[in-house]
């Protein structure tokens, strides 16, 4: 490592985030996995998918070899300024649909889709009864 390394802002990082040009920030520091992703051995949609965000999570969520943590030494490009980096992003559930007090035109559909059927079974039964050859 570097010891004077440089300091990257998480939106200079973040635009790094195709194949051809690729970086990680994990445990704060910041990794110029381009010429790895051929060689990942969960393919380069694994490293693309750790972009744009603090990857340090997924990197120890899969538990990665020491060999593995010994091979990111000649990736590393620097440190990210911690600062600028967004806060996790809090889950955001989808909106719900509109409270309707008064049930009954569901009630409603929901009656005719079971008479409906039962009526024509009904029909079919009466012309079947009434057109049937002695």
């Amino acid at each position: 490592m570097a010891s004077d390394p440089k300091v990257h802002v998480f939106e200079e990082v973040a635009k790094h985030n195709k194949t051809k040009d690729c970086w990680l920030i994990i445990a704060g520091k910041v990794y110029d996995v381009t010429p790895f992703m051929d060689d990942h051995p969960g393919g380069d949609e694994v490293l693309l998918s750790a972009t744009g965000k603090d990857a340090t999570n997924d990197f120890e969520d899969v538990g990665h070899s020491d060999s593995a943590r010994d091979m990111m030494e000649k990736y590393y490009i620097g440190e990210v300024d911690q600062s600028t980096v967004p806060l996790k992003r809090t889950y955001i559930p989808p909106p719900q649909g509109q409270y309707n007090p008064d049930k009954t035109s569901e009630f409603v559909i929901k009656i005719l889709q079971f008479l409906v059927p039962l009526l024509i079974l009904g029909l079919a039964f009466a012309v079947r009864h009434y057109t049937k050859k002695e």
